[in-house]
């Protein structure tokens, strides 16, 4: 019986030893939970045993239980590093369609040659579908996805509208308007360009200028003329039929305000016309003179700005917001317009609550999904599947998925990982504690071999 009771020892010790240099070896696996070997006692007892004077029969391995407390975070330069911060697992699976999922605490992804998020042995991350405000549709594990990151996002959209909103100063100097040259500074007060793009996406440089022409104060109206160009080229303002037409502006010459040169032409010498901006005698906004200010079209057939290819009948509005004329500097308050080219992947982030959003070189932010968190009434049920990933069993319970920083769920940390959650001084304290176990029951197997060898030897 003493022979069994110290293998029993020996065995348990040597699994405590296994457990601890187990530990010992992955203190820098990143997602690693430590385990712990639990014991417990052997006794055997039946009907006609005296339980009083009965003797164990030494030990057994109860359990090696994993540890699933939190481990510290290790911050890094990639955005694609994720650690939860709190309760929740990552969801992977190994191919496309698959719904044997695994889970897992490490979260060193990458983009696979597909841009998919993926796990360093290949495992696809799995999201949950999000609505173009970022919200989440829906909250089953069922409807995860794999999350891929597109290199492009959206197809080209040509500018029809741009917004402008100005303050022209009331006290410059006046120009003449036939005299107005693009190329030469001395002949308007004012510019301000904003990047417009065609229907291929392709961007062009729109120019306004502002020009305060003589005698244009009227009734206590004060008049400016604008003028647009695009990539250098003269633009001139059509109506919305396309034919070429311009605003007038009234001149009053000798300076009793009233118009003794009505309608004048709002144009240079060289036939480029110009819209009127009005304001009154307080620097407010009052109309402008075509109504709507758009240029004729802007292909071959018109301005001749815009290359084969692309939509030559493109025309672009001028919309003039609520623009005044104060005693102040000129200053842009703001220039907007609605077109996009192609956009290319500059960025990526992952928010605390799991949303992965992709941002591109055309100003789009696209939210791809939002990262599904798993969690199990006893995680310590877990089936251990190696490169620090488990699966669900029936002493785990089912998987319980929802959104991170919610609820029960933790937060995700963006550009960090989860290091291993042993603790190495208390490890190496264990394992010279395994040690002096294991050369106690060899003690006792040493001495309980002699004793027999004493009877033996009785004659």
């Amino acid at each position: 019986m003493s022979f069994n009771i110290s293998l029993s020892g020996l065995n348990a010790a040597q699994k405590d030893l296994d457990t601890t240099s187990n530990n010992i070896a992955n203190v820098n696996t990143i997602g690693f939970k430590e385990s712990r070997a639990e014991f417990a006692d052997v006794y055997s007892n039946s009907l006609f045993t005296n339980s009083k004077t009965n003797v164990g029969s030494g030990v057994a391995t109860a359990q090696v239980a994993q540890q699933f407390h939190q481990g510290s975070l290790q911050f890094t330069n990639n955005a694609l590093d994720l650690a939860i911060n709190g309760n929740g697992m990552f969801v992977t699976i190994s191919e496309f369609g698959s719904q044997d999922y695994n889970y897992t605490r490490a979260g060193a992804f990458k983009l696979n040659d597909d841009n998919f998020m993926v796990d360093s042995q290949g495992n696809y991350l799995m999201a949950l579908p999000v609505n173009d405000d970022g919200s989440v549709s829906s909250v089953s594990l069922s409807t995860t996805q794999p999350v891929q990151i597109p290199q492009t996002a959206g197809q080209p959209q040509m500018t029809a509208v741009v917004d402008v909103s100005v303050n022209v100063n009331a006290g410059d100097i006046t120009h003449d308007p036939a005299n107005f040259d693009p190329t030469d500074p001395t002949t308007y007060n004012n510019a301000t360009s904003v990047t417009v793009y065609d229907s291929l996406g392709e961007p062009h440089i729109m120019t306004q200028y502002f020009v305060k022409p003589p005698g244009g104060a009227l009734n206590n109206n004060n008049q400016w003329l604008t003028f647009f160009t695009m990539d250098d080229k003269p633009v001139n303002i059509g109506d919305a039929g396309g034919a070429s037409t311009n605003g007038t502006w009234d001149q009053d010459t000798n300076g009793d305000g009233v118009a003794d040169t009505a309608g004048i032409a709002a144009q240079n010498a060289a036939g480029h016309t110009a819209a009127v901006v009005s304001f009154d005698d307080t620097g407010n906004f009052l109309n402008t003179n075509p109504t709507m200010i758009q240029t004729v079209a802007l292909g071959t057939t018109g301005a001749g700005v815009i290359g084969p290819g692309a939509d030559g009948t493109q025309r672009v509005e001028i919309r003039m917001d609520n623009p005044t004329q104060y005693a102040s500097k000129f200053e842009v308050t703001k220039l907007k317009q609605d077109g996009s080219t192609v956009g290319r992947l500059t960025n990526v982030e992952v928010a605390a609550d799991g949303l992965i959003s992709a941002t591109y070189s055309n100003g789009t932010e696209v939210p791809l999904g939002k990262v599904a968190l798993a969690r199990f009434a006893n995680e310590q049920g877990l089936t251990q599947q190696g490169n620090t990933s488990w699966k669900q069993s029936q002493a785990s319970g089912e998987a319980l998925l929802g959104e991170p920083n919610t609820g029960t769920f933790g937060a995700i940390n963006s550009a960090a990982l989860e290091q291993s959650n042993t603790d190495l001084t208390t490890e190496l304290v264990d394992l010279i504690s395994a040690q002096r176990n294991f050369q106690a029951n060899s003690r006792a197997l040493d001495i309980a071999n002699q004793l027999q060898q004493n009877i033996l030897q009785i004659r």
